[in-house]
């Protein structure tokens, strides 16, 4: 009999091996990435093997702290693939979907958690929150091209922009939830506190040490002397390094993480917006994510398989999984875009492709031993039936629409550039 190590092993070198092959494969397949990683999780932990799945209720620690790295580097990476410059009027799009999307689709969330599932407020709250944004790991087929590529149209960048800042931004919501919990078992006042640490402060931090270490990055990588800048070493894993310094210096100092390591990415890549060395980054972080989110994608396969996660799933839970994919999103997206220069197609694109994630996982992983919170087992098959459903119909679906933007896009340029020939000089 083999060992269950060795099957492991063989299986892990395959998966890599997958990482690198399955991408060209799938390029003009209506399929994703994580559909076969998740499918192939869930027959590596139903064959006959004596591989056993982790509890995710008493794992609930390695859950968050795997599903956290593998969300910053994915972070980092959108940021490196960003080529437009930072502005109100340019980034307008991405400003409605953080200002207007995110906080209405919470909102309808929050409400459809107690009326559908009769959770209390917090839980609701919670869950709504670790639902609502874009996840930036399953969103790379979405997202604009690497650097200097030109494969940034409106919806890609919306898109993108939208992923790398909002996972962020859910996070004074989870507090929110995880201080009305508290205050419910203690009755101690949390508002103004809520407001001003985790509000102001923590966002407040993310930003500014996301600015600074941003540039003084660049200045080590690409303005020191000759013989000493970072950029000369033509070596990948400095975005690992970069990543990971930011998100520490981050959260030492009590500030959100997710938004300093994103911003961070923008800041390096406007100290020197042109190099070459950020496509090598770039290609480091996205070789290192994907990797990454193919283990945890198997991994969620085995917990759908045999982990007992959907046992606490009821009918209640699966409509309130499906109005948030199919309603709460596609309107809150389309209303926050209402009057905007976003063609119609575009709009809609942007509106339906709000993808749940790791992000999700993390979320919860990270809020639920923080304070009182009732039905967990509900909230975890409702949110990883979310998640599901949006690997397999955002994934299924990606291919042929981005396809479609594309020709849309090519054509409205061939036109343009027609009467720009045809018209009188």
């Amino acid at each position: 009999m083999v060992e269950p190590y060795i099957v492991l092993l063989i299986g892990f070198g395959a998966l890599v091996l997958l990482t690198a092959w399955l991408p060209m494969v799938l390029k003009e397949a209506p399929l994703s990435l994580p559909i076969l990683c998740v499918i192939i999780g869930a027959a590596i932990f139903a064959s006959p093997f004596d591989i056993s799945v982790p509890n995710l209720a008493t794992n609930l620690p390695v859950a968050e702290r795997f599903t956290e790295l593998v969300v910053i580097i994915s972070l980092m990476g959108a940021a490196l693939k960003i080529d437009r410059k930072i502005g109100w009027r340019s980034w307008m799009m991405t400003w409605r979907l953080l200002g207007l999307a995110m906080p209405v689709t919470i909102f309808v969330l929050a409400v459809l958690g107690q009326a559908m599932l009769g959770l209390g407020i917090a839980t609701a709250l919670l869950l709504a929150a670790s639902l609502a944004p874009t996840d930036p790991v399953l969103a790379s087929d979405i997202q604009v091209g690497p650097p200097k590529t030109g494969k940034e149209d409106e919806a890609r960048f919306a898109l993108t922009s939208e992923a790398g800042l909002n996972d962020g931004l859910a996070f004074p919501f989870i507090m929110c939830a995880i201080a009305l919990a508290q205050a419910g078992q203690t009755g101690e006042p949390w508002l103004l506190r809520w407001f001003g640490v985790e509000v102001i402060w923590r966002l407040s931090v993310g930003v500014g040490v996301g600015v600074c270490l941003g540039y003084l990055l660049g200045w080590l990588v690409f303005r020191l002397p000759n013989r000493a800048k970072l950029s000369r070493t033509g070596d990948g894993f400095v975005a690992l390094g970069i990543t990971v310094s930011v998100y520490g210096v981050t959260e030492a100092l009590h500030g959100y993480g997710f938004v300093s390591v994103f911003v961070a990415g923008l800041a390096l890549r406007a100290s020197e917006r042109n190099h070459d060395y950020h496509q090598t980054l770039h290609d480091f972080a996205e070789q290192l994510e994907r990797i990454l989110m193919m283990v945890a994608l198997v991994i969620f396969g085995g917990l759908l398989w045999s982990g007992g996660i959907f046992d606490a799933l009821t009918w209640t839970a699966a409509g309130y999984a499906l109005l948030a994919i199919f309603v709460v999103r596609p309107i809150a997206g389309w209303i926050s875009l209402w009057r905007t220069n976003c063609p119609t197609t575009e709009r809609a694109v942007i509106s339906f492709f709000g993808i749940r994630g790791l992000g999700t996982i993390y979320y919860l992983a990270y809020a639920l031993p923080k304070g009182p919170f009732e039905e967990t087992e509900l909230v975890w098959s409702a949110a990883c039936l979310t998640v599901l459903i949006s690997i397999f119909l955002h994934g299924a679906t990606v291919t042929p629409v981005m396809r479609m933007i594309d020709r849309r896009n090519k054509t409205g340029v061939a036109s343009a550039e027609a009467r720009k020939l045809t018209s009188p000089q």
